[in-house]
């Protein structure tokens, strides 16, 4: 099974974006080769803005943009987006729904090389509680340009979460993607595991084991967590009585 870094899938997405839309316009923290922003700074430069290390200001900065008409994808580590620049985001993008746009990199523990402080394991939980704010944690590199792709045409702030490290694609070109809607990866009566993320292709591992001793289990891929899709939920919640969640949280 081929592994891609779900940051390429993120990085394809901005530059096709830079390529048709005028009123997109990426920033990075001076981290634009580890979130693949850097991709958009050498095909259309014009789209693209380094702030250097200064998370707090790339949003001040993002805002404004928005305010006269841009869409702003702001790209860094999820641990400070969701760290360093929370009061901006929360205060003048959220609290006004601004029209930006967040690429949290480097999320969750598998960013293990890079030690503690740059591995998100909270980003999740903080941005979710913000209001107008979506969160969306895509289960691979061809899903994250899906959900890239999704967030410029939606209004207000959209919190996008991926990882550093190459993992499984499980995804194809034809597998749908629609924001707010979960996908039924297996079908099963035992239990179902809802997953997002890196984590989604774990459940599906998981669910081969379990198959081998008798439980059948249904996986979910849960890309979106707000809006939740609570139908989805229900419905396995109703099938199965038993549900499992799996997150790199």
């Amino acid at each position: 099974m081929e592994r891609i870094p779900a940051r390429d899938g993120y990085g394809k997405a901005l530059m096709e974006l830079a390529e048709k839309r005028k009123d997109v316009i990426v920033l990075d923290a001076d981290v634009s080769k580890s979130t693949r922003t850097n991709w958009v700074e050498g095909k259309s430069p014009e789209h693209f803005l380094n702030m250097g290390i200064s998370e707090q200001d790339m949003v001040g900065t993002a805002s404004g943009l928005s305010l006269g008409g841009m869409i702003p994808f702001v790209a860094t580590y999820g641990v400070f987006l969701s760290g360093r620049a929370w009061d901006q985001i929360r205060t003048t993008v959220c609290y006004n729904n601004l029209n930006v746009k967040f690429g949290g990199a480097h999320a969750g523990i598998s960013v293990g090389p890079d030690g503690a402080t740059h591995q998100a394991l909270e980003d999740m939980a903080i941005m979710r509680v913000l209001p107008n704010m979506k969160l969306i944690a895509p289960c691979d590199a061809i899903e994250t340009k899906k959900a890239t792709l999704a967030a410029a045409n939606i209004e207000g702030p959209v919190y996008i979460r991926f990882g550093r490290e190459a993992i499984p694609v499980i995804t194809d070109e034809d597998t749908p993607f629609i924001f707010g809607k979960a996908n039924v990866l297996k079908d099963g009566t035992d239990v179902a595991i809802i997953a997002c993320g890196a984590m989604v292709y774990e459940a599906l591992e998981a669910e081969k084991t379990l198959k081998e001793k008798g439980i059948s289990a249904m996986v979910i891929n849960l890309h979106t967590i707000k809006p939740i899709d609570t139908e989805t939920i229900l419905m396995a919640a109703k099938k199965c009585g038993c549900i499992v969640t799996a997150e790199e949280h």
